[in-house]
Protein backbone atom coordinates (compact mmCIF):
# COMPACT_ATOMS: atom_id res chain seq x y z
CA UNK A 1 0.00 0.00 0.00
CA UNK A 2 3.10 2.68 0.99
CA UNK A 3 4.60 2.35 -2.31
CA UNK A 4 1.23 2.73 -4.15
CA UNK A 5 0.43 5.42 -1.75
CA UNK A 6 3.46 7.64 -2.48
CA UNK A 7 4.15 7.14 -5.54
CA UNK A 8 1.74 5.41 -8.07
CA UNK A 9 -1.54 7.09 -6.96
CA UNK A 10 0.05 10.47 -7.03
CA UNK A 11 1.39 10.18 -10.60
CA UNK A 12 -2.15 7.95 -11.68
CA UNK A 13 -3.58 11.24 -10.29
CA UNK A 14 -1.55 13.82 -11.99
CA UNK A 15 -2.16 11.68 -15.50
CA UNK A 16 -6.12 11.17 -15.03
CA UNK A 17 -6.40 14.86 -13.68
CA UNK A 18 -4.70 16.48 -17.04
CA UNK A 19 -6.62 13.67 -19.70
CA UNK A 20 -9.97 14.67 -17.69
CA UNK A 21 -9.29 18.73 -17.62
CA UNK A 22 -8.27 18.58 -21.52
CA UNK A 23 -11.34 16.09 -22.34
CA UNK A 24 -13.67 18.70 -20.46
CA UNK A 25 -11.93 21.90 -21.04
CA UNK A 26 -14.86 22.40 -24.03
CA UNK A 27 -17.72 21.42 -21.00
CA UNK A 28 -15.28 23.77 -18.43
CA UNK A 29 -14.99 27.13 -20.92
CA UNK A 30 -18.83 26.80 -20.95
CA UNK A 31 -19.82 26.67 -17.82
CA UNK A 32 -16.97 29.70 -17.15
CA UNK A 33 -18.78 32.02 -19.66
CA UNK A 34 -22.32 31.00 -18.48
CA UNK A 35 -21.30 31.93 -14.75
CA UNK A 36 -19.61 34.91 -15.67
CA UNK A 37 -22.65 36.57 -16.73
CA UNK A 38 -24.96 34.49 -14.37
CA UNK A 39 -22.72 35.33 -11.57
CA UNK A 40 -21.51 39.55 -11.70
CA UNK A 41 -18.01 38.01 -13.37
CA UNK A 42 -17.16 35.45 -10.26
CA UNK A 43 -17.38 32.23 -11.86
CA UNK A 44 -15.58 30.24 -9.23
CA UNK A 45 -15.18 30.07 -5.47
CA UNK A 46 -12.52 29.22 -3.43
CA UNK A 47 -12.09 28.63 -0.34
CA UNK A 48 -9.47 27.37 2.12
CA UNK A 49 -9.71 23.64 3.32
CA UNK A 50 -7.90 21.18 5.03
CA UNK A 51 -5.91 18.91 3.23
CA UNK A 52 -3.00 16.21 3.89
CA UNK A 53 -1.55 16.83 7.24
CA UNK A 54 -4.16 19.54 7.95
CA UNK A 55 -2.04 21.75 5.18
CA UNK A 56 -4.62 24.44 4.47
CA UNK A 57 -5.18 24.62 0.52
CA UNK A 58 -7.71 26.72 -1.74
CA UNK A 59 -10.47 24.48 -3.17
CA UNK A 60 -11.22 25.36 -6.94
CA UNK A 61 -15.10 25.07 -7.28
CA UNK A 62 -18.03 26.67 -9.98
CA UNK A 63 -19.65 28.85 -8.14
CA UNK A 64 -23.12 27.68 -7.22
CA UNK A 65 -24.39 29.99 -4.64
CA UNK A 66 -24.88 33.50 -4.51
CA UNK A 67 -24.07 35.85 -1.89
CA UNK A 68 -27.53 36.98 -0.73
CA UNK A 69 -27.29 38.33 3.74
CA UNK A 70 -29.65 38.95 5.74
CA UNK A 71 -31.08 42.26 8.14
CA UNK A 72 -27.69 41.91 10.61
CA UNK A 73 -25.51 41.39 7.08
CA UNK A 74 -24.72 37.49 7.69
CA UNK A 75 -24.78 35.77 4.73
CA UNK A 76 -28.01 33.09 4.64
CA UNK A 77 -28.11 29.52 4.81
CA UNK A 78 -26.56 27.54 1.77
CA UNK A 79 -29.57 25.95 1.03
CA UNK A 80 -31.52 29.35 0.72
CA UNK A 81 -28.32 30.90 -1.55
CA UNK A 82 -28.21 27.64 -4.23
CA UNK A 83 -29.41 29.50 -7.54
CA UNK A 84 -31.48 27.45 -9.68
CA UNK A 85 -28.68 27.41 -12.02
CA UNK A 86 -26.76 25.91 -9.29
CA UNK A 87 -28.59 22.90 -9.04
CA UNK A 88 -28.52 22.21 -12.24
CA UNK A 89 -24.53 22.19 -11.88
CA UNK A 90 -24.73 20.31 -8.67
CA UNK A 91 -27.20 17.76 -10.04
CA UNK A 92 -24.61 16.78 -13.16
CA UNK A 93 -22.01 17.21 -10.81
CA UNK A 94 -20.10 20.10 -13.21
CA UNK A 95 -19.10 22.08 -9.69
CA UNK A 96 -16.41 19.44 -9.45
CA UNK A 97 -14.54 20.29 -12.55
CA UNK A 98 -12.38 22.69 -11.27
CA UNK A 99 -10.87 20.49 -8.69
CA UNK A 100 -9.04 18.79 -11.08
CA UNK A 101 -7.08 21.66 -11.04
CA UNK A 102 -6.30 21.05 -7.54
CA UNK A 103 -5.01 17.80 -8.28
CA UNK A 104 -2.76 18.34 -10.92
CA UNK A 105 -1.43 21.47 -8.45
CA UNK A 106 -0.96 18.30 -6.00
CA UNK A 107 -3.36 19.99 -3.61
CA UNK A 108 -5.84 17.01 -3.86
CA UNK A 109 -5.86 13.18 -5.23
CA UNK A 110 -8.64 12.32 -7.51
CA UNK A 111 -9.73 9.80 -4.48
CA UNK A 112 -9.84 10.35 -0.95
CA UNK A 113 -11.87 11.92 1.77
CA UNK A 114 -13.70 15.18 1.11
CA UNK A 115 -12.35 18.45 1.95
CA UNK A 116 -13.90 19.72 4.45
CA UNK A 117 -14.35 23.17 6.00
CA UNK A 118 -11.42 24.40 8.49
CA UNK A 119 -13.80 25.26 11.30
CA UNK A 120 -14.43 21.60 11.96
CA UNK A 121 -10.55 20.33 12.46
CA UNK A 122 -11.18 21.36 16.16
CA UNK A 123 -14.39 18.65 16.35
CA UNK A 124 -12.75 15.67 15.54
CA UNK A 125 -11.92 13.00 17.43
CA UNK A 126 -9.13 11.42 17.44
CA UNK A 127 -10.09 8.67 14.71
CA UNK A 128 -12.01 10.91 12.49
CA UNK A 129 -8.57 13.08 12.68
CA UNK A 130 -6.81 10.17 10.72
CA UNK A 131 -9.19 11.15 7.49
CA UNK A 132 -6.17 13.74 7.50
CA UNK A 133 -3.09 11.03 6.76
CA UNK A 134 -3.60 11.42 3.25
CA UNK A 135 -4.56 13.59 0.21
CA UNK A 136 -8.19 14.92 0.23
CA UNK A 137 -10.36 13.59 -2.90
CA UNK A 138 -12.47 14.73 -5.67
CA UNK A 139 -14.36 11.83 -4.68
CA UNK A 140 -14.20 8.98 -2.25
CA UNK A 141 -15.59 5.67 -0.16
CA UNK A 142 -18.24 8.28 1.77
CA UNK A 143 -19.48 9.71 -1.65
CA UNK A 144 -20.51 6.06 -3.41
CA UNK A 145 -21.69 5.28 0.00
CA UNK A 146 -24.30 8.11 0.16
CA UNK A 147 -23.00 11.53 0.28
CA UNK A 148 -25.03 13.70 2.08
CA UNK A 149 -28.08 11.10 2.63
CA UNK A 150 -25.57 9.40 5.10
CA UNK A 151 -25.04 11.00 8.79
CA UNK A 152 -21.43 12.38 9.53
CA UNK A 153 -20.08 10.05 11.69
CA UNK A 154 -21.31 7.26 9.47
CA UNK A 155 -18.59 9.82 6.73
CA UNK A 156 -15.81 9.62 8.92
CA UNK A 157 -16.19 5.89 9.18
CA UNK A 158 -16.01 5.46 5.48
CA UNK A 159 -13.30 7.87 5.46
CA UNK A 160 -11.13 6.87 8.03
CA UNK A 161 -11.95 2.76 6.55
CA UNK A 162 -10.83 3.94 3.31
CA UNK A 163 -7.55 5.63 4.92
CA UNK A 164 -6.31 2.03 6.37
CA UNK A 165 -7.16 0.30 3.32
CA UNK A 166 -6.03 2.17 0.51
CA UNK A 167 -5.33 0.18 -2.42
CA UNK A 168 -5.26 0.17 -6.39
CA UNK A 169 -8.26 -1.73 -6.37
CA UNK A 170 -10.40 0.44 -4.24
CA UNK A 171 -9.20 3.31 -6.04
CA UNK A 172 -10.70 1.95 -9.05
CA UNK A 173 -14.31 0.46 -7.40
CA UNK A 174 -14.64 4.18 -6.38
CA UNK A 175 -14.10 5.48 -9.70
CA UNK A 176 -16.50 3.04 -11.28
CA UNK A 177 -19.49 3.94 -8.49
CA UNK A 178 -18.67 7.33 -8.98
CA UNK A 179 -19.42 7.78 -12.77
CA UNK A 180 -22.09 5.18 -12.11
CA UNK A 181 -23.91 7.07 -9.75
CA UNK A 182 -23.26 10.32 -11.68
CA UNK A 183 -24.81 8.87 -14.63
CA UNK A 184 -27.67 6.98 -13.49
CA UNK A 185 -28.16 10.41 -11.07
CA UNK A 186 -28.47 7.59 -8.07
CA UNK A 187 -27.95 9.14 -4.28
CA UNK A 188 -25.99 11.59 -5.80
CA UNK A 189 -27.90 14.59 -5.89
CA UNK A 190 -31.25 15.81 -4.35
CA UNK A 191 -31.72 19.67 -3.35
CA UNK A 192 -33.11 18.58 0.14
CA UNK A 193 -29.46 16.55 0.82
CA UNK A 194 -27.25 18.11 -1.26
CA UNK A 195 -26.20 20.71 0.98
CA UNK A 196 -25.43 18.92 4.45
CA UNK A 197 -25.84 20.76 8.22
CA UNK A 198 -22.63 21.27 9.35
CA UNK A 199 -20.77 18.98 11.68
CA UNK A 200 -20.92 20.24 15.42
CA UNK A 201 -18.53 17.12 16.77
CA UNK A 202 -19.83 13.40 17.55
CA UNK A 203 -21.66 13.28 20.85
Amino acid sequence: MKFYQLYTKPLLDFIGATIGFIVLLPLFVIVIVMLFFLNQGKPFFLQPRPGKNEKIFNIIKFKTMNEKKDANGDLLPDFQRLTKYGQFIRKYSLDEIPQLLNVIKGDMSLIGPRPLRIKYLPLYNETQKKRHNIKPGITGWAQVKGRNAITWEQKFEYDVWYVKNLSFLIDMKILFLTFYKVLKKEGVYSIENDIAADFTGTK
